[in-house]
């Protein structure tokens, strides 16, 4: 198993109570696979350098997951898909 921080910008349209469930739902696909959520880190709303989708700002999320490469690949697909997530970012931290 490796270790992946991912980074996922929320459409600010989604209600702020929506936000962890929306967050399991997706990290249902890493516990499922035997992998493990270490952290999650809701920075909340934040403006953007520029706008994704027409919108200024969005709610940022930052992940800690430790899971198999193919897991970590298959909940970034799904993330990919889900219309309330604008954009993610999955990044290696041991890997430099």
């Amino acid at each position: 198993m490796r270790k992946y921080e991912v980074m996922v910008i929320i459409d600010p349209d989604v209600d702020d109570r929506q936000v962890n469930p929306l967050i399991e739902k997706h990290l249902k696909v890493i516990t499922d696979a035997k992998g493990t959520v270490d952290n999650i880190d809701v920075w909340g709303r934040r403006r953007m350098a520029y706008e994704i989708n027409k919108k200024p700002e969005g709610i940022y999320v930052v992940l800690n997951v430790s899971a198999e490469p193919a897991v970590v690949k298959e909940m970034d697909r799904l993330m990919t898909i889900d219309e309330q997530i604008m954009r993610t970012k999955v990044m290696r931290p041991d890997a430099h």
